[in-house]
């Protein structure tokens, strides 16, 4: 567990069963789901491009990117997931949820070091897990989902 900080808050949000949380400072807004344009060439995991109060923001899947299946999705679902805009190296991405959770905050010292293998996701994309009264909480570290190479590849779409 990397962080130095004794307390820190969390997004939270659902991908398919599971639920994951990125370090609110990552987080520049939450925003309803809308029209993704098509770019040709992107990586597979790259769902395309929207135009967010005017910059181009590239969309990630994550869902093709840790290779989680999709649950099929209720007309709630379809409210409450959206896409959580981070901004990574002051570049912004968004990423596809299927439904926003809450803010949590966390001690350092809840978070445990991920399990070998976790749902599927390589341990280098996980910073951490937390144990909630109801399973737990994967904690990602967003900087290590896309390696230096493609973080760059997706940042020249902007």
């Amino acid at each position: 567990m990397a962080t130095n900080e004794s307390q820190f808050q969390l997004v939270t949000f659902h991908l398919g069963d599971e639920l994951y949380g990125v370090n609110i400072m990552d987080v520049k807004e939450i925003v309803k789901i809308q029209p993704v344009r098509f770019i040709p060439n992107a990586p597979y995991y790259v769902e395309g491009i929207i135009n967010l109060h005017g910059e181009i923001i590239p969309i990630i899947a994550l869902h093709k990117r840790f290779n989680i299946k999709s649950v099929p999705k209720t007309e709630d679902d379809e409210i409450e997931g959206g896409f959580i805009i981070l901004n990574i190296d002051n570049s912004k991405i968004g990423i596809i949820i299927d439904k926003v959770a809450r803010v949590v905050s966390v001690k350092a010292e809840e978070v445990k070091d991920p399990p070998q293998m976790l749902s599927g996701i390589g341990t280098e994309y996980i910073e951490g897990v937390i144990r909630e009264e109801n399973g737990y909480l994967i904690m990602l570290n967003i900087r290590k989902v896309f390696n230096a190479k493609e973080l760059q590849k997706i940042i020249d779409m902007q």
